[in-house]
Parts: C-alpha cells; structure tokens; sequence
C-alpha cells in the first residue's frame, strides 16, 4: 500500500470522535473490546467493532486474539509518521521565528536600557 494511501487512511480514522475516544482510553493500557464497551456505554457492541476495524485498518490498532478475547493495543507509529511528515517542519519553522522574534525583542529592550 502506498504512503498516500495508509495516510488517507489514518486521516479518515482519526476523523471521527469516536474513533479518538477509543484511541485515547488505548493511551494507557491495552484493553480487551468488552472493556471499550464498558468505557462507552453511549455506544452498542456492534458500532464499536466497526469503529475498531476501521482503527485496525489505518493500522492505529494492533489486535491480538487470546482465547475468546481480543486484546486492543495503540500504534502510535503511524500518528507519529504524520506528525514527522505534517507537523515536525511546521513546529520546527515557528520555533525558527519564535526565537528571531525573541532576539529582535532583546535587541529592542537593550537599545531602550541605553
């Protein structure tokens, strides 16, 4: 599958609200999908493994099935692959003028003390 491709689907995955909640109740531990459940009572069996195979998918998730259980873990990787490639150069460019703007600030007080 192309960069272009996963990334669409990691896009479309963190899109949805939900799929955020359950993500962020992953953040901590693994959970088995009866605790999601559990966690989002607002929400029946059915629409959370939907919204978990959509997860899965974007591979946010990894499942691993354990007897009748099946373990849900978080993937950051592909959120961090997205931030590297969308994120990282913007963050690093506004920390670039945050300091030039520190420095013209210091230039400024330092001409006013003399």
């Amino acid at each position: 599958m192309s960069t272009d491709t996963q990334d669409d689907l990691i896009f479309r995955a963190l899109a949805s609200p939900i799929r955020r909640r359950l993500l962020d109740a992953l953040r901590d531990e693994p959970q088995t999908t009866g605790e999601l459940c559990a966690r989002h009572p607002d929400l029946n069996r059915c629409t959370v493994m939907q919204h978990l195979g959509v997860l899965e998918e974007a591979e946010l998730i990894l499942v691993r099935r354990q007897g009748r259980l099946r373990w849900n873990y978080l993937n950051a990787i592909p959120i961090k692959r997205i931030h590297d490639r969308w994120i990282g150069a913007y963050a690093a460019q506004a920390v670039g003028i945050l300091e030039t703007l520190k420095n013209d600030l210091e230039l400024v007080e330092k001409k006013e003390d003399a």
